[in-house]
């Protein structure tokens, strides 16, 4: 994998045990590897338990959503509208609930995959610029649910290439929810232009 910067390490599972607010931002420019998959997580949303009534987690535990409930750093997939998948970042300590939606990428590697995957996409920028685009992208189903990203055992993984966080991020509510949207819990990378429309 050639990213143009420091040799890649995993992201800590201290950052990502915290609160998934706190993650949410601090996830823009690591980079999601899944083979020879690479893409630069440029946008994303935050996800909490009980209280946030958007969450899969909101009326709480089942067979669907019981990696949510930890432990952190793990990879939460779903399906959703009957045709697309999603994925999250298991964040909070384990048992409580919560997770990061990885929404936008920037291709950094295996393009070659990423548009036999996803033969709809007109320009690179349209091949991660979405949550479901994302996940046809990086090859991700529901097989991968509980990847541990940490320790890449389903061949997943998260990781840092020394690229920073922006110090101001875009800010906004989330998308494609009625309940809970009033929350400002969306974060992307300023002017890049794989973040979704």
């Amino acid at each position: 994998m050639s990213t143009g910067a420091a040799r890649p390490v995993p992201v800590s599972v201290d950052l990502l045990a915290g609160d998934p607010v706190n993650v949410a931002p601090q996830l823009l420019n690591t980079l999601l590897v899944h083979g020879e998959r690479v893409a630069r997580i440029v946008e994303v949303e935050a996800y909490l338990g009980p209280e946030d009534r958007a969450s899969h987690a909101y009326r709480g535990r089942t067979g669907r959503n019981a990696t949510m409930f930890g432990p952190p750093g793990r990879l939460y997939v779903y399906f959703t509208y009957g045709m697309h998948w999603c994925a999250n970042v298991v964040c909070g300590p384990e048992g409580v609930p919560g997770a990061v939606l990885l929404r936008a990428a920037a291709p950094v590697g295996g393009l070659d995959a990423m548009w036999s995957a996803r033969p709809a996409a007109r320009a690179e920028r349209d091949l991660c610029s979405g949550p479901a685009k994302l996940c046809q992208a990086m090859g991700l189903n529901r097989a991968h649910d509980g990847a541990d990203l940490v320790r890449a055992d389903l061949g997943v993984s998260l990781v840092s290439d020394g690229s920073a966080p922006p110090p101001a991020p875009g800010v906004g509510v989330r998308v494609g929810i009625r309940a809970g949207a009033e929350h400002p819990w969306r974060w992307w990378v300023r002017d890049d232009p794989n973040v979704s429309r």
